[in-house]
């Protein structure tokens, strides 16, 4: 139970409130990914049935699978939903692992009044996020000049 005090507190509302953000946005970008694999998979097991169906229509429902599964592999590439999920995934359980330790008066927070323990709070949650926000800025920085350097080749 989180007393009253605490969770009224600015550093305790930040801490919930970021853990459903990334909570929220690892399980969108988790079923994001599954749908476009499920459907890349789909198209790209029905392209050989192509081959049971009159000559015309089978290259052209080869070549619209094929065209389907470079553009769902496109979709998933630009927004990134692998790695998002992974990414917000461990930021939400490390958010998680915060909670309890402040709970149980523990590691960081063991012996600090309670005062101490809520400043303790707010700048763990803020390293948590900032440090998930460099990543976040770096990789994405990194797939941009990587994209560019290629374009030049």
């Amino acid at each position: 139970m989180v007393p009253e005090s605490v969770e009224t507190h600015p550093a305790w509302f930040r801490l919930v409130d970021q853990q459903n953000w990334y909570d929220s946005k690892s399980q969108h970008c988790q079923r994001w990914y599954k749908r476009l694999k499920i459907m890349q998979v789909t198209l790209a097991v029905l392209i050989p049935s192509t081959s049971l169906l009159p000559t015309e229509y089978a290259k052209w429902a080869a070549s619209i699978a094929g065209i389907l599964i470079a553009v769902l592999e496109a979709v998933q590439q630009m927004n990134q939903y692998s790695t998002l999920w992974v990414t917000y995934r461990a930021t939400a359980e490390r958010l998680k692992h915060e909670q309890y330790l402040f709970l149980s008066n523990a590691g960081p927070y063991k012996g600090l009044a309670e005062t101490d323990r809520l400043i303790a709070l707010a700048e763990r949650v803020e390293e948590h996020v900032s440090t998930e926000h460099a990543n976040w800025f770096n990789e994405t920085r990194r797939s941009v000049v990587a994209k560019t350097t290629d374009r030049k080749e």
